[in-house]
């Protein structure tokens, strides 16, 4: 695999301590160890900020949404629901993830956004969604590759 590019370089999910990444520093290639960062590497939330409205659906199994982690709602217009339906949790990218919902302070009582499964699909082994319904909201749920679950509410 000397002779291959970047871009054709098997994936990888899983990485041991003792694994060798290529890092170009000013003009040279060096080989480094994981063990070696470990204490410098940070996990850093980047939000996706949605904007929403009466009458909109939003479809999170949309690749658009592959990646996103944190998701931070804005509602826009008039009172009324929306819907965020959940990704696939049975889809590759949803085993083990986690994703949270927050609100921010454009909500009321009368903007409800509905955070539901996949069709036949469960949140808490329930075919019912989740209500977010007020300012500073917020929800985390964790797919265990069959269902989602909710881990976390803040209200």
């Amino acid at each position: 695999m000397a002779n291959l590019k970047i871009s054709q370089l098997p994936e990888t999910t899983e990485l041991a301590l003792t694994d060798n990444f290529a890092v170009v520093s000013g003009s040279q290639t060096k080989r480094v160890t994981f063990s070696s960062v470990q204490k410098e590497i940070v996990n850093y939330l980047v939000p996706t900020n949605l904007t929403v409205s009466a009458g909109n659906n939003v479809d999170l199994g949309n690749s658009t949404y592959n990646h996103s982690e944190v998701i931070k709602l804005t509602w826009s217009g008039v009172n009324g629901n929306m819907t965020l339906t959940l990704p696939d949790a049975t889809a590759t990218n949803s085993v083990n993830r986690i994703v949270r919902f927050l609100s921010d302070t454009t909500f009321a009582t009368n903007t409800r956004v509905y955070v539901t499964p996949a069709s036949g699909q469960t949140i808490d082994g329930n075919t019912n969604y989740y209500e977010i319904n007020k300012e500073y909201e917020g929800i985390q749920m964790w797919s265990d590759g069959t269902e989602w679950f909710i881990i976390q509410k803040k209200a």
